[in-house]
């Protein structure tokens, strides 16, 4: 009994260090049309420590990555771990 608690308690650690959680939310709207182009932008983080040395990954950077010149909407998404977080920025436009 003692070894089966054991490996349910082992094996819950497990599952909590290894889930994960994402969170989308739309940062701005504006008056212009949404148009077919869309642009995305990220960057990974672990223990909160960017990797990589070039973080081009805002707004303006995913904008440029869809080729668009007027921005209408800006949603962020973060898929954030126990260890790993990433975090995504898609723009919408012409």
């Amino acid at each position: 009994m003692k070894k089966n608690i054991t490996k349910l308690f082992a094996g819950a650690i497990i599952v909590l260090t290894l889930a994960s959680c994402a969170v989308s939310a739309p940062l701005m709207v504006t008056d212009n049309t949404r148009g077919d182009k869309v642009g995305k932008s990220s960057y990974t983080t672990i223990f909160g420590i960017p990797l990589g040395l070039h973080l081009e990954t805002g707004v303006i950077a995913a904008a440029k990555n869809g080729g668009i010149t007027k921005v209408a909407t800006v949603d962020q998404t973060v898929y954030g771990g126990l260890f790993k977080s990433t975090v995504t920025t898609v723009v919408t436009g012409e």
